[in-house]
């Protein structure tokens, strides 16, 4: 049913043949389409013994805030419900998963733990941090990529030309339809999650509001694809650099909450009527692009630092460190939208009052904190802290990499050198008027 390919030993210890199975969910907060589940619900069979679904709340997680964990608590709320209607226990913990993970673990006499793959340090550091405290057998499924990563590549890409000729050779084994849930033999109930609780307990910042244009959840998620297939993907390649046509899928947040599965969304844009230029891109976004960023967390673990950068980018912007900048602004002013280019403030304004920002204005806004910041360690820092404070889809491999790829050229070529960006690639603002309307973007973020 599962690829074996897609599970990776974390800890080869016993199994506990009388204990149920646990599946610690994380990264892909959904039922269908779950690679994960399915091999937890095999070896739950298997066994002979329940499955219990478990979930640890961490508050303050890499700034997060209400916007975030309003979306993602509904989005598990919809998980304890279809887990409950297939006898699934679903379990939510309060603290820490290096600790409450271990002691879940414990008073079940579990016989396997399984868990998401995710290239994160922080779950890394999660994950070793429970195999420390735990005797059994602890296994990951990579459920978010199409081709596993740890398959994909075992080293770190150079850039998208790299890594797309090993993906696109293994897609014919990997990007296949998922099977139906099967029945579980021995079920299992768990009490009722009180989900108010569960927010105020976290006490998430309220400065970062909910947004509304967005509806959580695994059936929401599912419409959206469906309506983005039927009128958005005809016309993507042409408009999708445009950020006042609204072409792009707006699937982030479910895709980055695991409330989507990336492999559904493709073998769904496969089939579809669209035209074949629009479909390749679009998968080239989905599945290369999105791939390359895991494998650069995964095998780079300053992804999120200036020592992840390539050799010849640290040394081009060192030699350009002390070049005067022609504006400096403080994280408080980037945060607040107070730097004298509007076109920036009005990005800004967007991610903060809707908790995205299109994706051709990321890499301008990006490259903007570089320039008028004194150092690359301070832009990284601040593009870093903004992005996943007010993104939905922030604290994200996709969002590390491209932080990395508009300020420290990872993924990218040597340019032609300039004042402080050295050779990494420079965007201006003329270069966005020859693109769209500059000023209707403006007007439409700041007002007239």
């Amino acid at each position: 049913m599962v690829n074996s390919k897609r599970i990776h030993v974390l800890n080869n210890g016993e199994i506990n043949k009388h204990g149920p199975v646990v599946y610690w969910m994380s990264r892909d907060q959904r039922v269908s389409d779950n690679w994960a589940l399915l091999f937890s619900i095999s070896k739950a069979n298997e066994l002979k013994v329940p499955l219990h679904v478990v979930f640890s709340l961490t508050p303050n997680f890499l700034n997060a805030g209400l916007r975030h964990y309003s979306f993602m608590l509904h989005g598990l709320k919809e998980v304890e419900e279809e887990l409950k209607n297939i006898g699934i226990a679903f379990n939510l913990l309060y603290g820490n998963p290096e600790s409450s993970i271990p002691e879940f673990v414990e008073s079940l006499k579990a016989s396997i733990l399984v868990s998401d793959f995710d290239p994160l340090k922080v779950k890394i550091q999660w994950k070793h941090s429970v195999n420390s405290k735990i005797s059994i057998m602890h296994l990951e499924v990579d459920a978010h990529n199409v081709v596993p990563c740890r398959i994909a590549s075992q080293k770190v890409e150079f850039g998208a030309h790299t890594i797309r000729t090993k993906i696109n050779k293994l897609l014919g084994t990997y990007l296949v339809a998922y099977p139906d849930i099967p029945l579980l033999k021995y079920k299992a109930e768990s009490s009722p999650i009180n989900w108010n609780y569960a927010l105020n307990w976290l006490k998430p910042s309220p400065d970062v509001t909910v947004v509304d244009w967005i509806t959580p959840g695994e059936t929401a998620a599912i419409n959206a694809m469906n309506s983005f297939l039927n009128v958005g993907l005809a016309g993507y390649s042409e408009n999708r650099n445009n950020p006042l046509l609204n072409a792009q899928s707006g699937l982030s947040p479910y895709l980055h909450f695991g409330q989507l599965s990336a492999q559904r969304l493709a073998v769904e844009v496969a089939k579809s009527t669209a035209p074949d230029k629009d479909k390749s891109d679009f998968l080239d976004e989905l599945i290369v692009r999105r791939e390359l960023s895991d494998n650069f967390c995964l095998y780079n673990e300053n992804y999120d630092n200036v020592e992840g950068f390539h050799s010849w980018a640290k040394k081009s912007l060192a030699e350009h460190s002390n070049d005067e900048r022609e504006y400096i602004y403080s994280l408080n002013q980037f945060e607040k939208a107070q730097t004298h280019d509007n076109l920036w403030n009005a990005a800004q304004q967007q991610m903060v009052k809707t908790g995205k920002m299109h994706g051709y204005m990321r890499m301008y806004w990006a490259k903007k904190i570089l320039e008028w910041t004194i150092s690359i360690e301070e832009a990284m820092r601040i593009a870093i802290y903004l992005n996943d404070k007010y993104s939905l889809d922030g604290r994200d491999p996709n969002g590390y990499a491209g932080i990395a790829w508009s300020i420290g050229g990872v993924h990218d070529r040597a340019w032609a050198e300039r004042p402080v960006f050295g050779k990494v690639r420079y965007m201006n603002y003329n270069g966005c008027k020859r693109k769209f309307d500059v000023e209707k973007y403006i007007s439409s973020w700041l007002g007239k």
